[in-house]
């Protein structure tokens, strides 16, 4: 399902555990997404996924326009995947408070992310939390397919 912030730690407390936790903007869904998705969900029982709401999503400057979709599309097109327990959303720069509140046992990134200078891994481990960088899938970005729509 999709929860409002309010409402994300009682949609989390009625998941099955462990909890494993991702965030992102997830603009343009391709491939490398589904594909890292589909690894997250395998670390655990659940998979909730947090999406930058369209304020902060521009505020992470990825560019004029951007997200093409907004956070409601975004957050519809992520609940329909199977691997998806749960989408929510947060409106600060990072999810660090929502992370607190929900303490997943996994806090996952994409591989092009260094976990050792994350706020968000630091805090996961605090409470014995594991967090992770997955393999990043060469060759999908929506930065790189906005490239090619907009070169045709």
């Amino acid at each position: 399902p999709i929860v409002p912030r309010s409402g994300a730690a009682s949609g989390c407390a009625a998941l099955p555990v462990p909890l494993v936790f991702t965030n992102g903007v997830f603009d343009l869904l391709h491939p490398g997404h589904v594909s890292y998705l589909a690894q997250a969900r395998a670390l655990g029982a659940s998979l909730v996924v947090a999406i930058n709401t369209d304020d902060s999503a521009r505020r992470l400057g990825k560019g004029p326009g951007r997200p093409l979709n907004s956070q409601d599309d975004r957050a519809r097109v992520l609940a329909a995947l199977a691997s998806v327990s749960l989408v929510t959303f947060f409106d600060e720069d990072t999810p660090l408070a929502l992370l607190a509140e929900l303490r997943p046992a996994v806090y996952v990134k994409g591989g092009d992310y260094d976990m050792a200078r994350l706020a968000e891994a630091r805090l996961v481990e605090s409470w014995g939390g594991r967090a992770l960088a997955l393999p990043f899938v060469d060759g999908y970005s929506s930065t790189s397919l906005l490239r090619r729509m907009n070169a045709r």
